[in-house]
Parts: structure tokens; sequence; C-alpha cells
């Protein structure tokens, strides 16, 4: 079976097989070598996100990921008092969602690389202008969200990670690096332009390459064309087979020998 590579998050995750998508450009750079999991689900805050996480990662898999991502924060960090304030979460409980995810995520699989991402920045006149474009002279005069908000919620993030010795991705300080950012990489303030898409697929590729999941290194889930003799096909899939039981029998007798 190929491994599991899951994208778990918001709107910004479940967009993410779309056209220019993050996820769509990440199951292309692990074609034939991994599957990539899209479970992104709109308007999700960590509080709701919890509900989802026996069903999605079930403790009994007997082939858990190998590698997660958990991106929200986004709806979290809603303000009080503003448009969809349903969907606020406090930081503190944000930061303690988060941690409850990881620990489920690692009783799943001890070995599983857990990467946490922030939510993005938030460019607040962006999310007048597309409320204004949606709801016309009804539209709310306040946005929903802030970048100061948004930016408390990453740090929060940013230093869990830390804490459990987990990589992350800092997408709120990573997009304002560059000039302009408002228009090059979100769409409507919130969500990600397929320039943003692009950075998001080159920091994930970035951290899983430094956990040694290098794509250019995994070996294709069947022989490529080229191998197969045609006057006789079948040797090179018992030869994949030969190779698949050896890899199999070598990683037993290695957990064997590490069990007292």
């Amino acid at each position: 079976m190929r491994p599991q590579l899951v994208l778990f998050g918001d709107s910004i995750t479940e967009q993410s097989l779309g056209r220019g998508g993050w996820g769509a450009a990440l199951a292309d750079t692990y074609s034939r070598k991994a599957d990539v999991v899209v479970r992104g689900y709109g308007g999700y805050n960590t509080r709701w996100a919890l509900f989802l996480l026996h069903l999605i990662f079930p403790l009994d898999c007997a082939n858990p990921p190998v590698a997660t991502t958990v991106f929200f924060g986004a709806n979290d960090a809603v303000l009080l008092g503003r448009n969809n304030e349903r969907q606020h979460v406090p930081v503190e409980e944000y930061k303690e969602n988060l941690r409850r995810m990881v620990h489920h995520l690692k009783k799943c699989s001890p070995t599983m690389l857990v990467v946490l991402i922030t939510p993005p920045p938030v460019d607040e006149e962006g999310r007048l202008e597309y409320a204004r474009s949606v709801f016309g002279d009804k539209a709310v005069k306040l946005p929903e969200r802030t970048n100061e908000m948004a930016g408390i919620y990453a740090k929060q993030c940013v230093e869990l990670a830390k804490e459990l010795g987990l990589p992350s991705i800092d997408l709120w300080s990573k997009i304002q690096e560059a000039e302009e950012w408002r228009k090059k990489f979100l769409s409507d303030g919130l969500h990600l332009t397929e320039e943003g898409n692009a950075l998001v697929h080159h920091e994930v590729v970035g951290v899983f390459d430094e956990a040694s999941l290098y794509a250019s290194a995994m070996p294709h889930d069947f022989p490529h064309h080229s191998e197969i003799d045609w006057k006789n096909p079948s040797k090179a899939f018992q030869l994949q087979c030969a190779q698949q039981q050896t890899s199999a029998l070598s990683q037993l007798n290695e957990v064997c020998y590490m069990d007292p």
C-alpha cells in the first residue's frame, strides 16, 4: 500500500484540491509514491474538529498516515461581537485543542510526522471588499477578523509546536515577508490565491524533506513501464513482490529485535 499523507484543516485545506491548490500540487509531487488525503472542512474551528478525530484517525487503524498537517485557526480567531462570532474559540482553548489533536495522532502512530500550520494573515480591507461584493449595502462595516488577532493565534500555534518538538509552518509571518502580500497571496482577504497555495506547497514539501519524506527517494508503487519486459511482463512484478516481502520482513525483524 502507498503511504498516506493526510491534510487536516478548515476551508483553506478543503480548497487545496482546487485549481492551483497546494493539496493538488502535493498530490502531484508524490504521484505514485504516496496518497495525499485531503480532510478539510470549511468553517470549522478546532473545537468542532475534535469531534472528527476518532472518525478520520481511528486508533485501531492498521495503516496510519506517515504524516499529517494540522491547519486550523483562521475560524477560531473570528472576533466576538462581529459577524460569524459563532466560530470563535478563545486562544487558550485553541492551543489546548491543537495539543489534544497532536496527542491523538501520536496515539495512532508514535512515528507519524505531525506538522502544525498557523492561520494565514488577514487583509482586513480585503475582507470588507469581499463582504460588499456578496452582500452589497447590507455588508458589515467591520471585518470579522483582524490581522493582529490572527497573529496572536499563530504565535500560540508555533509555541505549541516548539513545546511538543514538532515542525511548524508560520504562515502568518511567512506571507507577510513579501511586498504587496495582501493581493499577491490572498484572494478575499483570507483564502489563498494560486501564489499563496504555491507558497504553502513549498513550505510543506520543505518540512517533509527535512523529515526524510523525499518524494524523489520514495519507490513507485508498481514498476515503471521501462522496467517491464514486454516478452515476459510477469518478471518485473514478481521481482517487485519479492522486494516488498523482503522489506516487510526486514521491518518485522527490526520491530521484534527492538521489543523486550
